[in-house]
């Protein structure tokens, strides 16, 4: 019997969906034909790809009445919410389409008497995609738009939660007209995954997911020589200035941590407050992290959708529970949130002060709806703390002083620099993290870079 793929909701623990994974001899013959594929779409004038690649967005928005609550069942995100992810797949599909030309365009030095010399970009060939549950549209839009604008074929492996994504991705491309095989979607294991890798089928992998998983991806690309780009784990910290617009990063904050139920790679998970404002933020902070309504995402009023497994929700509730033996204070009383409960994928937020750096929840990836705080006397201090970490995808700077925040973003040890915002990605600004959050990048002209490879011409004109 075929391995079947399931996704169980996590409203309610059903089976939401389930799909048999290929066999090995259609994996070989998705990627001949990618392969195959690839070599006539790389010969289309840019401007004819620009043209099939705005159809699949076009072709994918055309299904947002379907595809919102189908994101609640796969994956809990609050309906009200849903129509988000779509918009910045719509931004950032649209940007890299749009710089396209401009990125591939010819690298040309400066005139040499006698010669002709250029470097192209050129496709890689075939991209595989191996995108994540938690943004399962944003994430895989980042490598699959830019990778086809650049000329290579794309192959999708999308997660278990969200496996019905990658059918909308091929549903879009169909509606599109893309040709055949340019784009592929395949249900695959966690082994045939690795297989495709260490088999040497595709010319670089774009992976988004786990430190653990990061590194199986390079294990199964070792002695390939092609890309494997990786976006991994975060602990992505925050620091408020006594100069700040209280008001606005305590509402922006609150947001950063809480959305999508804490469930964001870049999303804020530690969070550093100048003792001058101290008070005022803790105050505003735990009041409006109180207001949220913890439901099925299915329901309107819903403003905290469950998170996506309850195993991955008790993993946080030992995680606060191991910083509370230690001394913790937790602001937010559960009981006061009706559906949490031990066991369940349903899990209310919370705040924690007195806390430290010897405590997971201040250095482990929770990937949850927690935050610790912390109160900080100086720049210097938030800066080594916010340093003090394996990762470094996003760091949060809330200041009215822009020097400042350039200054202290010098310092700090990231992929992004924010200054008083939060959980974003700028399309026109590249995606990329330092020490475990990965390496390699997406978006912005640097993200085509990635993508392609340089061939230099260097042709003499004169020979007399």
């Amino acid at each position: 019997m075929a391995e079947k793929i399931r996704c169980v909701s996590p409203v309610d623990g059903s089976v939401y969906a389930e799909r048999a994974v290929v066999k090995k001899k259609e994996i070989e013959a998705a990627f001949a034909a990618a392969h195959a594929a690839q070599d006539k779409w790389k010969r289309l004038p840019l401007a004819e790809r620009a043209k099939y690649c705005s159809a699949v967005v076009d072709a994918m928005l055309a299904m947002k009445d379907a595809i919102v609550p189908e994101l609640a069942w796969q994956m809990g995100r609050p309906i009200r919410y849903g129509a988000g992810e779509l918009r910045g797949f719509e931004e950032r599909a649209r940007y890299m389409i749009a710089i396209a030309e401009r990125s591939l365009s010819d690298i040309k030095p400066e005139p040499k008497e006698g010669f002709l010399r250029y470097i192209k970009r050129e496709p890689l060939g075939v991209v595989f995609t191996i995108a994540p549950w938690n943004y399962p549209y944003l994430t895989a839009v980042n490598s699959i738009i830019p990778a086809l604008m650049a000329g290579n074929a794309v192959v999708l492996k999308h997660a278990a939660q969200t496996i019905l994504v990658g059918e909308r991705f091929a549903k879009a491309c169909k509606a599109a007209g893309l040709p055949k095989n340019v784009f592929q979607n395949l249900v695959l294991s966690h082994d045939q995954t690795a297989a495709i890798i260490s088999g040497g089928h595709a010319n670089m992998v774009c992976f988004t997911g786990s430190v653990a998983g990061g590194k199986a991806m390079e294990k199964a690309a070792a002695g390939r020589f092609i890309n494997v780009g990786l976006e991994l784990g975060g602990k992505d910290p925050a620091y408020v200035r006594p100069d700040a617009n209280m008001a606005h990063a305590i509402e922006n904050l609150v947001d950063g941590a809480f959305f999508n139920s804490g469930q964001s790679c870049c999303g804020i998970e530690r969070i550093y407050v100048h003792k001058k404002v101290w008070g005022d933020f803790i105050d505003g902070f735990v009041d409006l992290t109180r207001k949220y309504v913890l439901g099925s995402p299915l329901d309107e009023a819903t403003t905290l959708g469950p998170m996506v497994k309850p195993d991955a929700a008790d993993f946080v509730r030992k995680q606060i529970a191991s910083a509370v033996r230690s001394g913790a204070k937790a602001h937010i009383d559960p009981k006061s949130f009706a559906r949490d409960r031990k066991g369940s994928a349903y899990m209310a937020p919370q705040v924690l002060t007195s806390v430290n750096h010897q405590m997971s929840v201040m250095t482990e990836e929770s990937f949850g709806p927690v935050v610790g705080i912390m109160k900080v006397s100086d720049d210097e201090e938030a800066i080594g703390l916010m340093n003090d970490s394996p990762y470094g995808l996003t760091a949060a700077v809330w200041t009215e002083d822009a020097d400042a925040a350039e200054r202290i973003g010098d310092e700090i040890a990231t992929g992004t620099v924010f200054m008083n915002r939060c959980d974003y990605l700028d399309p026109a600004l590249t995606w990329t993290g330092v020490k475990d959050t990965g390496r390699g990048a997406t978006l912005s002209v640097v993200g085509y870079e990635a993508l392609t490879r340089p061939k230099s011409y260097h042709l003499r004109t004169r020979t007399k």
